[in-house]
């Protein structure tokens, strides 16, 4: 049963990766984002780490991706403001001829090298690990990466608006 609930998983993990770079409307690129980060969440709880699903589902889905939505909304792009993209097919067709080779060489490369990993405790990842250590020794990069990351969002709205203005 896990591994049909893994594999479905996967598929939507790869087919929203997809959607978000294929995607030409903004809009639908943030909601197969938020595809992926549910299909994250999953695998998470697939893997029986409460302490990253809930953090996935709370910071991810529910922060970030619902900011991100709110801004697209209210930055409220169009068509004609996007750049030009000629991506043809043999443009395509060509990146694909270039990229499988190499990919099939690092496959081969990971599948020939022998891979240990050392065992791990049985409360990794736990929640009171994870916060004790967050909370004691990493409260002030948390803090400096959370400021950082609303003004870089305040800053994307003020100069998005800026340049609305400006244009209208």
């Amino acid at each position: 049963m896990e591994s049909i609930v893994f594999y479905i998983l996967a598929l939507f993990l790869i087919s929203g990766a997809i959607g978000i770079v294929s995607l030409r409307e903004s809009i639908y690129s943030a909601m197969s984002f938020l595809l992926v980060m549910v299909a994250m969440a999953g695998m998470f709880a697939l893997l029986h780490q409460s302490f990253l699903f809930l953090a996935q589902i709370l910071v991810a889905v529910g922060a970030v991706v619902v900011l991100s939505l709110l801004i697209i909304l209210s930055i409220n792009l169009k068509a004609q403001n996007l750049p030009n993209e000629n991506l043809t097919p043999p443009k395509v067709g060509f990146f694909i001829m270039i990229v499988s080779p190499i990919v099939l060489v690092l496959l081969y490369a990971i599948n020939q090298t022998n891979l240990t990993f050392a065992p791990i405790r049985q409360d990794f990842g736990s929640i009171e690990v994870v916060g004790q250590t967050l909370f004691s020794q990493w409260v002030l990069p948390f803090e400096v990466i959370s400021i950082l990351l609303l003004s870089a969002m305040v800053g994307a709205v003020v100069l998005s608006r800026r340049r609305l203005d400006s244009e209208s």
